[in-house]
Formats: C-alpha cells, structure tokens, sequence
C-alpha cells in the first residue's frame, strides 16, 4: 500500500464516520441537474508525506498525474489564468468566453511586487529566495487576494504555499481552503508533490516533507457510494518518480518526469462534478 492510499482510506474513513452534514443548509454549489450539492465534511484536516521515501500518489484508482501536472505548470511556471493555454478541459465551466477564469490562480502569481533585492512575481520570489536566502522564514505564497476576488470566476481552494529549509530538505506547507476529497484530494497532492521536487532540484536541494492543510475536508453527497466502495479496494506499492535534469524551473515539461511501475485499480465509474 503506498502511503497516499493509507492517508486517503483513514481520511475517508474518519469523514464518513465522523463528519458533519450541510443537508438542509443553502449551499453554492449544486448539480448539473440544479440539485443543490450537499457535503459531509471534518474541519481541519493535516497529512503529511516524506516525499525522500516515496512519490504520494494512489493506486485505489489512477490519478492523472501528467493532467495533474499540466495544470500545475498552467499556474505556476505560464502563470497563465486563460484555459487556452491548458491542455485539459477541467477548468471550462468557470471560464468566460474569451477563455479567462478572470483574476484568479496563475494571474495572481505572475503580478510583480517591489522588495529591496528587486521586482519579482511570487514564483520568481521563491526561486530567488531558495538559493540566495534559504534560512529565511518568509519563503511563501498567497493567490488569495481579496481585492480581486470579485473578479475571480472561482476563488482559489489551494491558495497558500509556505516553503522551508531545513538541513538541505525542501520541505512544503501547502494551505487549502476546501477539498473534494473523492475528485480533488490526490490531485492536489500529487501537483504539491511534483512542485517540490521541481523547486528543490533547480535549488541544489532534495524534497523533504509536505504537509496539506484542509480546513474544509468534504465528500459530497452523491460521491458517497463511490468512496464506500473505492476504500475497500486493494491496493498496490508506491512507483517511483524519475525528472530530467535541470537547473531552470521554467523550462520543465510534462515529458520531463516518468513514474516507473505505475499500478493501480481500474476506474470507469464517471464521477459528477459539483459547480
């Protein structure tokens, strides 16, 4: 079993046990069908993953680790907000007719800010800092920008990265809001994952620990039966992540990293999505 399966499985356990119903409550997001799409959910959730003893991603279903990671790249390295510039489809429903999601995510990171040592976006500023100033504390980003909320067609659920050194590891804090733990939460480990070893190794540094911060941990209502059944599933060993050398964080691709002995649960159930 590799060590995502296990967090998720517990999780997913001590949600369905232990959560809290929105039933009956008014809630945003609803069904394709406008039903109103309620949740079960524990507030506060923290996992954490040795990223220097295996790559977190689960083998109870395949998670689409090379879509995962192009939408990573769309964010983070083309700081791109416009869905023309990702190759999936994941991000249609909330973008206009131009494309734009508006104001929101990869615009967020590539607005520059002034600071003593120069101009940087975010990004920029954490790739300076992990090389020049890798004791500092102060090794973050924040996409959740109040001012331009209102121009953002769907406001950021990762939206904070808190970085830190610590005897040559790259260790990571990522902060989110609220995860679709059935649709969301692999997904967004495996991004945060693959995002520290892209940053420690153009730092001269080996990944060390991340840590997911959930405040808002859900399974929706008519995702229920499927994690039910996706829990007791068996489960496969961790496969290991390989990346191309190089020293420049912009010029990663998706054909860059391979995961060697990739094995995991066939899928074909069609999960609804909740907008």
């Amino acid at each position: 079993m590799s060590l995502a399966d296990d967090i998720f499985i517990k999780n997913c356990r001590d949600i369905l046990e232990n959560g809290v119903t929105d039933d009956g409550c008014a809630v945003r997001p609803h069904w394709e069908d406008g039903t109103p799409a309620h949740t079960i959910s524990l507030f506060g959730i923290v996992n954490r993953y040795d990223l220097s003893r295996e790559f977190p991603i689960m083998t109870l279903r395949r998670t689409y680790w090379k879509s995962a990671l192009d939408e990573l790249l769309w964010i983070w390295q083309k700081k791109s907000n416009n869905i023309k510039d990702l190759k999936s489809r994941i991000w249609d429903q909330w973008a206009d007719e131009n494309g734009s999601i508006g104001k929101a995510y990869g615009y967020q990171l590539g607005i520059k800010h002034k600071y003593k040592e120069g101009e940087f976006d975010q990004v920029d500023r954490v790739l300076y800092d992990l090389k020049n100033n890798p004791s500092s504390r102060r090794i973050m980003t924040n996409i959740y920008n109040h001012a331009d909320l209102s121009e953002m067609n769907l406001y950021p659920c990762a939206y904070s990265v808190t970085f830190s050194v610590k005897n040559g590891r790259l260790n990571a804090i990522l902060n989110q809001r609220s995860n679709d733990f059935l649709t969301a939460n692999n997904w967004n480990v495996v991004q945060y994952a693959l995002l520290v070893h892209m940053f420690a190794k153009v730092s001269g540094l080996v990944p060390g620990e991340l840590l997911h911060v959930i405040a808002d941990a859900h399974i929706y209502d008519r995702h229920i039966p499927v994690v039910r059944e996706l829990i007791e599933r068996k489960t496969y060993p961790a496969p290991q992540l390989t990346m191309d050398d190089t020293d420049d964080f912009y010029k990663f691709t998706a054909d860059r990293f391979h995961l060697d002995k990739y094995k995991y649960n066939q899928f074909d159930i069609k999960i609804p999505v909740a907008i």
